[in-house]
């Protein structure tokens, strides 16, 4: 197989920004945001048994919510699979390919064959989870037919542009820009089913790394305490916002967030804040300031570039982020419907966090509110309840946050 001549990098080549979904609402705020594609998974084979997940009737939903606006959708079979799971997967790809999904992400060797054998019209991306490190290996996927790539987190961008350069153009390059890095070769963790019986390589890994720990030992203990950024195993998240430009001239065709558990309101502000980015390096300008510190309102561990440039330095402090209030579920002519998440009451300054510019980090001041009996309410304390903001008009799936005291 003839590998490329050239990294294929173009100035005026665009990439995908592809988003993580747990459940239809972060699917819909995803694509209001600005994500070209969103990975998710079913009640089967996906590593993230903490999100909810999609059922038959949601992933039918989901493929119609993405297809109706031109936008794609990928579908993560990437547990590493027993047999037992493998005698249900045959009917369950059936169904994905029913709905024209727009790519399974699999880490394990004998189900990518698998699929790539017996339902040749899928595409298939082999998963970060498989630690794809090296060429050869690269090239191994492409000779089975894969489609993309989703690159180990371990690389420099010199390795990447090494990987790229020897696959041929129908292999893409899929990378991620933004979110927690595991301590493990790519996900590959053992600690979660040593510690609870959980394996982190089914789904379930209960996040040990993120834990106090304190160690024993033949004097006195010591304490490991998160609030001052002591974790044991724990490093920064992934931040890429600044360096777009230098992924996408490595050859890398999908800018991947991470974050299928995290919330809505983080699924919007990260992918809002990429998009923007996007456009900035579209044009041939800098990311704006302002855009970069959006990334730090979402909950995140303090960031680094990971190891595109190399080694990552750790970030000693783990700075404040905003605190997510409440989604916009209606816009009506009396006022804004919210779906509340943290506790805000009459006389609160909120910021806005929406898709249109117009409203972005706008500050509302909290009325008095109306509960769904439209009863006076003061006080919204009730997590998921609808109240209503009379006066205040908001685009539906704009979200309130808080600003942190140390900010303010």
């Amino acid at each position: 197989m003839n590998g490329r001549k050239n990294n294929g990098a173009s100035a005026g080549r665009e990439v995908e920004l592809l988003a993580p979904v747990g459940d239809m609402k972060k699917l819909d705020v995803a694509f209001q945001y600005g994500a070209d594609a969103v990975y998710l998974a079913g009640k089967k084979l996906g590593m993230r048994a903490a999100s909810k997940n999609f059922d038959y009737d949601e992933l039918k939903a989901a493929s119609l919510a993405a297809h109706c606006r031109h936008k794609k959708f990928y579908v993560a079979l990437n547990i590493f699979p027993n047999d037992d799971d493998l005698g249900q997967a045959d009917e369950y790809i059936d169904y994905l390919l029913s709905l024209h999904v727009d790519g399974l992400i699999v880490s394990d060797l004998g189900l990518i064959k698998r699929i790539i054998d017996s339902h040749c019209n899928v595409p298939v991306h082999v998963s970060t989870q498989a630690n794809v490190l090296n060429s050869d290996t690269a090239r191994f996927y492409a000779d089975m037919g894969v489609r993309r790539i989703v690159l180990a987190r371990e690389l420099d961008l010199t390795r990447i542009r090494r990987i790229r350069d020897r696959l041929p153009d129908t292999v893409e390059l899929e990378a991620f820009v933004h979110g927690a890095m595991c301590i493990s070769y790519s996900g590959r963790c053992l600690l979660s089913g040593y510690l609870t019986g959980r394996s982190a390589n089914r789904g379930e890994c209960n996040q040990a790394c993120r834990m106090n720990f304190t160690p024993d030992g033949d004097g006195e203990m010591l304490e490991f305490i998160e609030d001052d950024g002591t974790y044991v195993f724990g490093g920064n998240d992934l931040n890429m916002i600044r360096h777009l430009a230098e992924l996408r001239d490595a050859g890398v065709a999908s800018f991947k967030i991470e974050g299928r558990v995290k919330s809505e309101y983080y699924v919007g502000c990260i992918v809002n804040a990429y998009r923007k980015a996007l456009n900035a390096m579209y044009s041939g300008s800098a990311v704006p300031e302002e855009i970069v510190a959006e990334t730090s309102k979402a909950p995140n561990r303090g960031f680094n570039t990971g190891f595109y440039f190399g080694a990552p330095v750790r970030e000693k402090v783990d700075p404040p982020y905003y605190a997510f209030c409440g989604i916009v579920m209606d816009d009506t002519a009396d006022g804004a419907v919210v779906e509340m998440r943290n506790r805000f009451k009459t006389g609160d300054k909120l910021e806005v966090l929406s898709y249109d510019d117009n409203y972005l980090n706008s500050i509302v001041t909290v009325p008095i509110m109306r509960d769904e009996d439209g009863n006076e309410l003061t006080d919204a304390k009730v997590p998921c309840a609808r109240v209503l903001l009379p006066g205040i008009r908001l685009p539906e799936l704009s979200m309130l946050r808080r600003k942190p005291p140390e900010l303010s």
